[in-house]
């Protein structure tokens, strides 16, 4: 018995020390795959975000498929009905959407200037603090100074990433459509290429990721977009300016856990307060109020605990993504965090079974 456990863990101690060594070797030879890890990153994008989006659309084309309609028919009838939303949007939200950020853009140097006066006037007082008081209410300016420009550079850093990425981005309707369509053929030559002896393991360990991350992708987004809504409704009926634009960042950020509804509150307060303390205080209690709405009502319904993660391991993982990858890390943290868990459990339980 020993022996044969001896024998398992020489075994494994060899796997290890091969996959090192050719992870030394890849290394060594990476200059050699440069050209093809540029063409890896250039089909990433179009190829990551089609099937993220034919992910997400995928239960919608199996239950009309289910209903009796042929799966072409139901991925077609699903394209007209997004781009009716789309042509809709285009032809009433889109025009009204431009002409906001074009005021904004117009107001924006004014805006600016009132913004420097409070800052000033806010920094007199400051100097009237006792010392101690004073060096850290600085530190605090500093602090906030650096976040704003950091977050300034996030969204500048995608808007050029978005522009410059146009071409691929075309291409990805017609990715989504095949996605959707050929499903069981790409299921069918997925299982043929995979060995026997990993089929069944590999056919529960993509059920479980399915069923982990799979709900919490689509009812977070069904909850920012609702959040992003009653945002507009709200902003719009306090008067505040740039309601859609100012919306449309509430959802976007809202898609952040923990941090993203604060962050994307902050503009719309700030502008608020330019306006009048008044409306800057019933824009922070609408925001506030919307918030509650979500945590204790909108989320626990729609997304639940499909996660099973615990709050702290949440925000050490969006701490790392953000140092990793800005705005994009932390929306991508929570999903490789989960993904790593199931990865992690199943793993184990292979090993304990062999």
């Amino acid at each position: 018995m020993d022996k044969d456990l001896q024998q398992k863990w020489i075994s494994r101690l060899s796997i290890i020390l091969l996959t090192l060594l050719i992870l030394l070797v890849l290394i060594q030879l990476a200059p050699l795959f440069a050209p093809f890890v540029e063409i890896g990153k250039t089909l990433l994008l179009p190829v990551g975000i089609a099937f993220i989006l034919a992910y997400l659309l995928h239960p919608l084309v199996e239950k009309m498929h289910d209903a009796g309609l042929s799966r072409t028919i139901a991925v077609f009838i699903i394209f007209l009905l997004i781009l009716g939303l789309i042509t809709y949007l285009f032809t009433t939200g889109i025009p009204t959407l431009i002409h906001q950020v074009q005021l904004f853009l117009e107001t924006l140097p004014k805006q600016m200037k009132v913004l420097e006066q409070a800052t000033y006037e806010i920094e007199q007082q400051v100097n009237d603090l006792p010392h101690p008081l004073r060096d850290q209410a600085r530190d605090w300016s500093v602090q906030l100074g650096e976040l704003g420009k950091h977050i300034l550079q996030q969204i500048e850093t995608i808007a050029m990433f978005l522009l410059t990425s146009m071409f691929s981005l075309l291409v990805i309707p017609f990715l989504v459509f095949y996605f959707l369509k050929d499903f069981d053929q790409i299921q069918r030559v997925t299982w043929y290429l995979t060995p026997k002896k990993w089929r069944s393991f590999l056919a529960r360990y993509i059920k479980d990721v399915d069923h982990t991350i799979g709900s919490y992708i689509r009812g977070q987004l069904l909850v920012s977009l609702t959040v992003g809504l009653l945002s507009m409704i709200g902003l719009w009926i306090l008067g505040v300016p740039y309601p859609i634009l100012l919306g449309l960042f509430i959802a976007f950020m809202d898609l952040v856990p923990f941090f993203g509804p604060i962050i994307g509150a902050i503009p719309a307060v700030i502008l608020a307060f330019l306006d009048s303390w008044q409306l800057g205080a019933m824009t922070a209690t609408v925001l506030f109020v919307i918030q509650q709405i979500e945590s204790n009502v909108l989320s626990p319904i729609i997304v639940g605990k499909s996660l099973h993660l615990h709050p702290a391991l949440l925000i050490l993982a969006l701490i790392v993504g953000a140092e990793v990858g800005g705005f994009i890390g932390m929306l991508l943290a929570v999903p490789v965090l989960a993904i790593t868990k199931v990865t992690l459990v199943h793993i184990r339980c292979f090993m304990m079974k062999d």
